[in-house]
């Protein structure tokens, strides 16, 4: 496999050749070799006498041809541990948009998985692109490619205190998102929530600006009603260890509608169900890549519970998609963004350790022994379902998740190998 090109196909077995949707008079079409360049190529190249070799047999090469020029040639070097960084010699190429449709588009929480996809998305779209980030979870490097290029500024901030600019689009992202990281912190994290998206609609206010904020499924809780409309309610405990997060965003969406109705902003709410993709911290506690790195490291699958608790994922670029979608549609009710495609946590363990041994085997990587799936107490306030009702979202955005989770999965172990390849993980 090393050196060849990727196909990767739909759920209806067509090549994905490019992500985005042209709708709602917003081109966010791009192709998907561009974006894997971004992610998926390695940051390092090994030193070596044959140093294209090193590379070839370290990493798996997605992209190839016209786009593998825009890559960084810093130097790691594993006798000494070190690493010898060095700036891109061209940018990724962007549209040319004319000014009156080149937006400028404020990110908070830009920096972080989700934040870093949608900013390399909108940069290649040729917009004109501001991060806010306090790099609590996030990292300079998932959109390091991007500093100093005219389009694009990178700003070191906490949404908490208030911030001022002239922007389009605020696509509010801010907020840690993983148990042990808005745990960590607890009061921070309903800070974070209440008082980041009071400033971010309060500058919307003012600039007359379209917000946009990432809600969650977490609103739901652990749901009585299966799979979860946006009408539900929820069922969530408001003193319980993950409260902090699931309140949080709860009243988040209320201060989103209460300027909403009281005065005039142009709002939009997203519920995000999970999301899995490259640039995950591989140690923030969540499952895909918890399972990932176990399995390439021939460490057995932790599962916490019996197994038998649901979850239901999509790949980072139909989030993406939908995302940019509601931004630029007219619907101000929240939607649901999420996969219909459900399995058992103890499914996922497994599917997880095929994908990782055929994507060794096709590099030529040799096994120890099979890792096997361990199960473990489970915690507390941990929802037994969760699956995404995205009928709205496919009637009023025309959209569907397009990515499999074997492709998705694939893309992802192939990406945690080359950070492993390269000293990075």
């Amino acid at each position: 496999m090393p050196g060849s090109s990727i196909v990767t196909l739909d759920k209806n077995g067509k090549e994905i050749t490019t992500v985005g949707y042209n709708d709602f008079g917003f081109d966010s079409v791009v192709p998907l070799d561009a974006l894997r360049t971004l992610y998926l190529r390695p940051h390092y190249v090994t030193t070596t006498s044959d140093k294209e070799a090193s590379e070839e047999a370290n990493h798996a090469l997605f992209s190839k041809g016209e786009f593998a020029a825009y890559q960084s040639k810093s130097i790691y070097s594993p006798a000494t541990s070190s690493i010898s960084y060095t700036t891109l010699t061209r940018f990724p190429p962007v549209k040319l948009l004319s000014p009156s449709n080149r937006k400028r588009i404020l990110v908070t929480g830009g920096a972080g998985f989700v934040g870093s996809h949608l900013v390399d998305r909108l940069m290649l779209l040729g917009h004109d692109v501001t991060v806010l980030d306090n790099f609590f979870t996030g990292s300079k490097t998932t959109v390091s490619h991007w500093i100093g290029h005219p389009n694009f500024e990178m700003v070191r901030h906490d949404v908490v205190e208030p911030f001022m600019i002239e922007c389009d689009q605020i696509y509010h992202l801010a907020c840690p998102a993983s148990p042990p990281h808005y745990q960590f912190n607890s009061v921070k994290t309903v800070k974070t929530s209440f008082m980041g998206t009071l400033n971010m609609l309060g500058l919307a206010k003012r600039t007359k600006a379209r917000f946009l904020i990432t809600s969650t499924s977490e609103v739901y809780g652990d749901p009585e009603v299966h799979p979860q409309t946006e009408d539900y309610w929820g069922h969530v405990n408001p003193i319980g260890p993950r409260a902090c997060y699931d309140e949080g965003k709860r009243v988040a969406e209320t201060l989103t509608y209460g300027y909403h109705r009281q005065d005039g902003v142009d709002v939009r709410v997203a519920r995000i169900f999970n999301t899995y993709g490259p640039r995950m911290n591989p140690y923030d506690g969540r499952v895909v890549s918890n399972f990932i790195v176990q399995a390439l490291k021939g460490e057995d699958l932790t599962v916490y519970g019996d197994g038998t608790q649901t979850r239901s994922f999509q790949y980072i670029h139909d989030l993406i998609d939908g995302l940019i979608l509601l931004m630029n549609a007219d619907e101000t009710r929240p939607v649901n963004i999420g996969s219909s495609d459900e399995f058992t946590i103890g499914e996922f363990a497994e599917l997880v350790r095929d994908i990782v041994e055929k994507v060794q085997d096709e590099d030529g990587v040799k096994r120890e022994r099979r890792v096997q799936v361990v199960y473990k107490p489970i915690p507390t306030d941990d929802p037994q379902k969760r699956r995404a009702d995205t009928t709205r979202a496919k009637n009023v955005l025309k959209w569907q998740t397009r990515w499999t989770v074997r492709m998705g999965l694939e893309e992802m172990v192939r990406y945690y190998k080359a950070k492993m390849a390269e000293g990075s993980l």
